[in-house]
């Protein structure tokens, strides 16, 4: 499970942002990272950074072909590890010189310090229906009938998906949220700190040594977390992104 991954004091985590021309903030906060008025030691990308990302269908690579330059321009200089979610995958060639892990790489383990950290979007244990659909939409000749269908069909499709997904309440409350959890993680990992997003619920629990981590997302109010060195008592330091850095 080791993928030689060794997390900075410093790094950005961001989680959920779901960029699209409705949730532009996002931009915003890379472009400041691109300006060098934020300085980040390492900026890790914790899935669905994007509303809809998908390598091989060019329509959503053309909407978001300037977020993705930024960030291409940006891992020359600085180490980015990139967590596909289930909004974004089959990233590998849109993302070159970042550290991209798929579905079925996570979760991935970290060192800090001398502590072991597991990171993952946080969809990777779902029912038998969501993995059979996650193997299917990521399949590349799927995908390639997919961008051929959008294509002639003035981009119906993916006009139709982003309608229901500006539907969508990104920062509801999920009630049971622990008793769930426990049954996901506990006794499953060997690990100092467990990191995910996906359910966008910016809380943390400690089931006996484990400390699970579920970040809050970029979508709801800007959030990201700050890396910051394991004496604290805190791993990670949550920040809210202005335009005013």
């Amino acid at each position: 499970m080791s993928h030689n991954i060794e997390l900075k004091e410093g790094a950005f985590i961001i989680a959920d942002a779901h960029f699209s021309h409705l949730r532009v903030e996002l931009f915003e906060f890379i472009k400041a990272i691109y300006e060098k008025k934020l300085n980040p030691t390492q900026l890790i990308l914790m899935g669905d950074i994007f509303d809809a990302l998908f390598g091989g269908v060019d329509y959503t690579l053309e909407l978001n072909d300037k977020l993705v330059g930024m960030l291409n321009e940006i891992s020359k200089d600085i180490e980015i590890i990139y967590l596909e979610g289930n909004h974004d995958f089959n990233l590998k060639n849109v993302f070159k010189n970042a550290k991209v892990f798929t579905i079925s790489q996570h979760p991935i383990t970290c060192t800090y310090e001398d502590k072991i950290i597991l990171l993952a979007h946080g969809d990777f244990e779902s029912d038998i229906g969501y993995r059979i659909y996650t193997l299917l939409i990521r399949n590349r000749y799927i995908l390639w009938v997919l961008n051929i269908i959008d294509s002639i069909s003035n981009h119906s499709i993916l006009k139709n998906v982003d309608k229901h997904l500006n539907k969508k309440n990104d920062c509801k409350e999920f009630v049971g949220f622990k008793e769930f959890i426990k049954g996901r993680i506990f006794n499953k990992y060997r690990c100092d700190y467990f990191i995910e997003g996906h359910y966008h619920q910016n809380k943390s629990f400690v089931f006996d040594d484990l400390t699970y981590i579920n970040l809050g997302a970029f979508a709801c109010n800007q959030r990201y977390f700050s890396v910051k060195s394991s004496k604290d008592i805190k791993l990670l330091e949550e920040r809210i992104f202005s335009k005013e850095v």
